[in-house]
C-alpha cells in the first residue's frame, strides 16, 4: 500500500520546506540546533496545516533518529510510558499531536520522565 499523497510530498529537509523562516531559515536557532545535533525540548504552535508535524519529521530526518508520534486524542498513559521509553533508549525525536488534551494522568506520565 502506498502513503497518502500527502505524506509523498512532505519536505524532507529544511531547504525543501516553504514558510516558517524565523524558525528555519539560513542562521535560525533551529538550523543552528539541528546543525549542532542539540535539539532541545520544544513546543510547535500553531493552527492546523502550518507544518509543525512536517518540521518535527524533517528533525528526525536530518538527525537520522527515531520519529515517534502520538496523538493526545487516542493515546493513553501506557502508550505514553512505552513510547517515552524506546525515544530514551534510542535518541529519538517524540512529537506529541494534541498535546493540550492531555487528561492529568497523561500529564503526570510525562512530567515523571
Amino acid at each position: 500500500m502506498r502513503a497518502p499523497l500527502a505524506e509523498r510530498l512532505r519536505p524532507q529537509t529544511l531547504d525543501d520546506l516553504v514558510g516558517q523562516e524565523h524558525l528555519t531559515g539560513q542562521g535560525s536557532i533551529l538550523r543552528k540546533a539541528i546543525s549542532a545535533g542539540k535539539i532541545p525540548s520544544m513546543i510547535l504552535w500553531g493552527p492546523p496545516g502550518v507544518g509543525k508535524t512536517t518540521i518535527a519529521n524533517i528533525i528526525a530526518h536530518t538527525l537520522q533518529v527515531p520519529f515517534y508520534t502520538l496523538s493526545a486524542i487516542s493515546s493513553g498513559v501506557k502508550d505514553i510510558r512505552e513510547v517515552i521509553d524506546l525515544a530514551k533508549s534510542r535518541h529519538a525525536v517524540l512529537f506529541i499531536d494534541e498535546i493540550h488534551r492531555f487528561n492529568k494522568s497523561q500529564q503526570d506520565a510525562l512530567l515523571g520522565q
